[in-house]
């Protein structure tokens, strides 16, 4: 918590600064009041001086404007330096977060990465910019005020001292007791986050399938969740009104019942009694702002460990700090994997999810992976661009172990179309240009036509200006993967990988899309997983996956010779399409 507060100020710092300034101007001119006030009462009242109470009546005037800027100033300060404060840390995190591993997003869940970010940091950011005011007025008043008071009465000052004690040792009982339910909260905003995310990025299935009473109620349940737990931090900070105004009326009624004396037996002038009242209210409302506050950051400091969570959470793959460079470019590209073993449990005691790989694929070079659901075959292929880092064994580009390269020269050479397709909101053209930056319409349009999806996209009214909208929701699901594979060939990657890609087009389409790969990517080394054996019936070689484990390695014609799995594979498949026919 103390790391985040002191590093994430950047070009605020000016009013971090300037804040307790304003503030102390503020509380100095708000003390002075009550004193004029006492003085119009002994001084010109009592002694019917008019002119001693107009020039008193427009000093407190003057004074009143003096703390209204002073306030204003003050907060203003406080919000800027709060929301920069807030701004910079958000970006810290969006950053730290774009370096994680999908081991690092899977640990943390999407949904909690999200609510850290925005909810925790919003606790946070309010929490400071009300600590930069309170932290430094309520103290500095509170002892101002008492010191005042001493000089009218020491006895009537005690009775401040011996109050004020008794109500911060009943803020600190409920802090004590507050805390842990504050960090309930955000995980319990957590999971409600995470049902609110997968009920809209599976809305279709929801609607398919009429589950929006499973929904409903799952999602009332998350809700409620939520609501309990902040009704039982909320139940425990409201203890503190009743307790505030119990003290405040008994302190009251004391200073009235001994006030009233002293002023009867002359110990204390009656404006005075007036001035010793107002401070009270003064030093009442300093505390109770002060244990709100105290609340905050009760709150906002379990945000904060949180956040540091994340923070302080070192990637599982990053670049090692003495990686050389290693440029993948045209006609290399080679791959090889030597007894590569791989599981996904951070810890390294999971259970292998693919065991003793050992495969070599040359320069332009295509290899196919196929097998059954679970076999690992997205696995595999996920650790060539370091998705994942192997757990046993080693993972060769072009010779040099993938841990040896930096990130992004190893990710720049290598092309990837995702079993799940995504992109983004923007134009096409926006997001064929992922692919190459600085690629020209010419070359923009080669690769929709490469991949088969220049003719939809001529005929849509804006062409390549046409918007998708997030998540791809107004284009078909062959259209997204043609898209998707378009990206991918602009790049001229050294490697592409295809995982199954081609899922959604007919056997047509795909037809014309492996003649563009053999024609525009020639040098390319290319790994394509599909779920159709006529998808990777022309691959150089063909590797079955089963359990993890290489089952068999051959062309279309030897593995229908030598491999039961690929066999049946294939023979399900054609009987289907007998059958469908």
């Amino acid at each position: 918590m103390r790391q985040i507060l002191t590093r994430y100020w950047g070009r605020y710092k000016n009013s971090l600064f300037l804040t307790p300034l304003f503030v102390l101007l503020e509380t100095l001119v708000t003390l002075a009041l009550p004193t004029l006030m006492s003085n119009i009462v002994d001084v010109g009242v009592a002694g019917g001086d008019r002119a001693y109470i107009i020039r008193c009546g427009v000093l407190m005037a003057l004074l009143a404007l003096i703390s209204m800027g002073a306030g204003f100033l003050s907060t203003w300060h406080a919000s800027r330096a709060a929301n920069g404060f807030g701004s910079n840390l958000r970006v810290a995190m969006f950053h730290h977060i774009q370096e994680f591993s999908f081991g690092d997003i899977d640990r943390f869940s999407t949904a909690s990465l999200i609510t850290r970010t925005t909810s925790d940091v919003r606790q946070l950011q309010l929490a400071i910019q009300m600590m930069m005011r309170t932290f430094i007025q309520a103290p500095f008043q509170l002892v101002v005020a008492i010191v005042i008071v001493m000089t009218y009465s020491a006895k009537l000052a005690l009775i401040y001292i011996i109050a004020v004690p008794v109500l911060f040792a009943g803020v600190l009982l409920v802090m004590r007791s507050v805390d842990k339910l504050f960090t309930l909260v955000q995980q319990r905003l957590d999971d409600m986050n995470a049902d609110i995310q997968e009920n809209l990025i599976a809305i279709r299935v929801v609607k398919a399938f009429v589950r929006q009473h499973y929904e409903r109620e799952k999602f009332r349940r998350a809700n409620d969740g939520l609501t309990h737990a902040n009704l039982r931090a909320v139940g425990l900070i409201i203890t503190m009104t009743p307790l505030a105004t119990i003290i405040l009326n008994g302190v009251t009624l004391c200073l009235y019942w001994f006030g009233g004396r002293m002023v009867a037996t002359g110990e204390i002038q009656s404006g005075q009694l007036l001035a010793v009242i107002s401070y009270l209210t003064q030093i009442m409302m300093s505390v109770m702002m002060f244990s709100m506050v105290l609340m905050q950051y009760i709150r906002s400091r379990a945000c904060g460990k949180r956040i540091a969570e994340v923070l302080n959470a070192e990637p599982d793959i990053r670049s090692r700090p003495d990686a050389a460079e290693h440029v993948i470019g045209p006609g290399r590209g080679s791959v090889e994997f030597k007894n590569v073993s791989f599981r996904y449990a951070r810890t390294g005691t999971g259970e292998e999810v693919l065991k003793n790989i050992s495969l070599t694929a040359a320069p332009g070079e295509t290899i196919a992976i196929v097998g059954g659901t679970g076999s690992g075959k997205s696995s595999l292929v996920n650790l060539i661009p370091r998705f994942y880092d192997v757990s046993d064994g080693e993972l060769l580009v072009d010779g040099v172990d993938v841990r040896d390269y930096r990130i992004e020269d190893l990710r720049g050479g290598i092309g990837m179309v995702l079993q799940n397709n995504i992109l983004f909101t923007g134009t096409i053209r926006e997001n064929i240009l992922w692919g190459k930056e600085d690629a020209t319409v010419d070359e923009v349009i080669d690769a929709l036509r490469a991949a088969q999806a220049w003719d939809f996209v001529s005929e849509l009214p804006d062409g390549l200006d046409t918007v998708i909208r997030q998540g791809g929701t107004n284009v078909s699901g062959g259209q997204k993967q043609r898209l998707c594979i378009a990206r991918a060939m602009l790049k001229k990657p050294a490697i592409l990988i295809l995982d199954d890609s081609t899922s959604a087009v007919d056997s047509d389409t795909e037809g014309r899309i492996r003649e563009s790969f053999r024609r525009e990517l020639k040098d390319t080394t290319v790994f394509i997983i599909a779920q159709r054996i006529s998808s990777v019936v022309n691959a150089d070689r063909i590797v079955v996956l089963e359990g993890g484990m290489i089952e068999s390695i051959g062309t279309h014609a030897e593995l229908m010779e030598t491999s039961p799995i690929y066999r049946e594979i294939y023979t399900s498949q054609v009987e289907e399409a007998l059958s469908d026919g």
